[in-house]
């Protein structure tokens, strides 16, 4: 690593950002690509180096410096020991931009016909300092089908000593025939854990002191970017601050604290909308950007999943023991099918509010859905009874009663089992919900389709519920899938119920007049078998 530099302008020092201060001048500066630093490495000891390479990746991993490190590599003046050096002229020539022979040609603005044309003309010429010409085409995809078609011949079998490599972002956008002519290598994005290393060790010579805490969060925003590690490590030691703790990162990033989203977990889990709408339009006064918001609490029930299934997930979450335990109780609370889906709801918004000029409508949409769906639970009234069944004074009463209800309600009282409605069962419609329950048993098992003509829910009590079948065939498959009955009856419910079956035939038919036989013969054409009655 450099040490961190400034550059004189006009009398007066100008700060020269971290990243590229301290952008790797050899191989074993590149971080989290051993992959690619093992073949360059290879072929420059053993001097099969091939006249293209195509480097490809997302942002910030390396390719440009890779890129410039390889050239240095191919004009080293150094006799022994590894190349390149680093120190001899020719490298520090090209570090500072002033070698004739290794040109950088940005693509975006450089991406016509003529621009091409000109690149032909100059690599005729032999190289006027080192041993090889190098051009570095960054963003090369951004060039024109013309300009690409004009590159074939040359990039196929370019003059002797000359070596084109090619960065890109974006490698799909490629022709199939510069891909062909290239030797493609492929950055990764960057560990959490070799960023962080490699922050502690620029802190360590700048003097700063940074927390392990503050580390993690800027290194889990970078998303395998170093560049933008960098960049965000930058803003943060910019206050002059000898210190940098993870709330000064928090500060920097607009995000919040993870006791936020477990608050705000928490109050869509019970229902509190209003509650819900008034914490967010409060982290958003802080200056906290909603965008970001999404992103986080995104991570917080990716952090919820993580707990439920990883004992000590402290590595995984990359966060404190406390954030951990806050989260882990919160998570024994909450269903998995919640988790999932507010993972996607968020998700689909955050993709949606990419291109939206009111993302905070949209995630206050977002809030009301989670609040109301919870966790995609079915609500009571798809089984309830039709009004026109119940008396319309009866069902006057109720409405008031329950209006009445909910304005006497204490607001401070919390349901800690909010994921789950109660039904009322003399509310419950037996077919109905009998209906809803195969309906999502086929998705289990295609066999359940069997629920639909031998079967009956009868009645549904506090702690049970009765099923009758119409024959010995229909009871035996309902006492072997009872727990999937059950388990099903729960999530309609909110109840956990026990199975009772029993069977009811009447001089060999069913209440629907069909015989044994009758039923045999409807289910065996259904499915293409043949069932026999003995």
């Amino acid at each position: 690593m450099l040490a961190m530099s400034t550059e004189k302008q006009g009398g007066w020092s100008m700060y020269t950002a971290l990243y590229r201060s301290f952008r790797p001048e050899t191989f074993d500066g590149i971080l989290g690509q051993e992959h690619i630093v093992k073949i360059l490495k290879n072929q420059i000891k053993t001097e099969t180096t091939v006249h293209a390479y195509l480097f490809c990746g997302t942002r910030g991993t390396g390719k440009t410096s890779t890129a410039r490190i390889l050239a240095k590599a191919m004009n080293c003046l150094a006799e022994t020991g590894e190349r390149p050096c680093g120190v001899c002229a020719n490298c520090l020539s090209i570090k500072d931009g002033a070698f004739m022979d290794v040109i950088e040609i940005d693509a975006a603005s450089n991406n016509g016909v003529d621009n091409i044309r000109e690149l032909r003309e100059s690599v005729k010429y032999p190289p006027a300092a080192g041993r090889c010409k190098v051009y570095i085409i960054d963003e090369v995809h951004m060039l024109s089908t013309g300009a690409f078609n004009a590159l074939l011949k040359t990039l196929e079998e370019p003059p002797e000593n000359v070596m084109f490599i090619l960065a890109t972002t974006e490698v799909q956008k490629l022709p199939a025939t510069i891909l062909s002519r290239c030797l493609r290598l492929d950055f990764k994005r960057v560990p959490e854990r070799i960023l962080k290393q490699g922050m502690r060790d620029i802190c360590s010579q700048i003097e700063v002191r940074i927390s392990d805490a503050a580390l993690g969060l800027i290194a889990s925003n970078a998303d395998g970017s170093v560049r933008d590690a960098l960049s965000l490590l930058d803003q943060c030691i910019s206050t002059g601050d000898k210190t940098v703790a993870r709330d000064d990162v928090i500060d920097i990033l607009g995000t919040a604290g993870e006791e936020i989203f477990v608050e705000m977990t928490e109050l869509v889990l019970e229902r509190q909308i209003a509650e819900a709408l008034l914490l967010l339009d409060r982290i958003l006064q802080d200056g906290k950007d909603v965008r970001q918001f999404m992103k986080d609490w995104i991570a917080h029930f990716r952090s919820l999943l993580m707990t439920k299934f990883i004992k000590n997930p402290e590595e995984v979450l990359n966060m404190s023991s406390e954030n951990v335990d806050r989260i882990r109780k919160q998570s024994e609370e909450i269903e998995l099918g919640f988790i999932n889906d507010s993972i996607v709801k968020l998700s689909q918004t955050l993709t949606d509010a990419k291109w939206s000029t009111q993302p905070r409508i949209l995630l206050e949409l977002c809030i009301v859905k989670l609040a109301s769906d919870l966790g995609g639970a079915p609500a009571i009234p798809v089984v309830a009874a039709p009004a026109a069944r119940r008396p319309a004074s009866s069902t006057k009463n109720s409405t008031e009663q329950s209006n009445a209800g909910e304005m006497t309600a204490d607001p401070q009282i919390k349901s800690k089992s909010a994921v789950k409605r109660s039904a009322s069962i003399s509310d419950i419609d037996c077919d109905r919900l009998w209906h809803a329950v195969f309906e999502d048993g086929e998705a289990l098992k295609g066999s359940f389709n069997l629920l639909r003509v031998g079967t009956k829910l009868k009645e549904v009590c506090e702690d049970c519920f009765y099923v009758e079948a119409s024959n010995e065939m229909m009871e035996t498959y309902i006492k072997e899938n009872s727990s999937d009955l059950e388990m099903l009856m729960e999530k309609h419910t909110g109840r956990k119920l026990r199975l009772e079956c029993t069977r009811n035939i009447v001089s060999g038919r069913d209440e629907s007049g069909k015989t044994a036989e009758d039923l045999a013969d409807e289910i065996g054409n259904k499915f293409g078998i043949h069932i026999e009655i003995q």
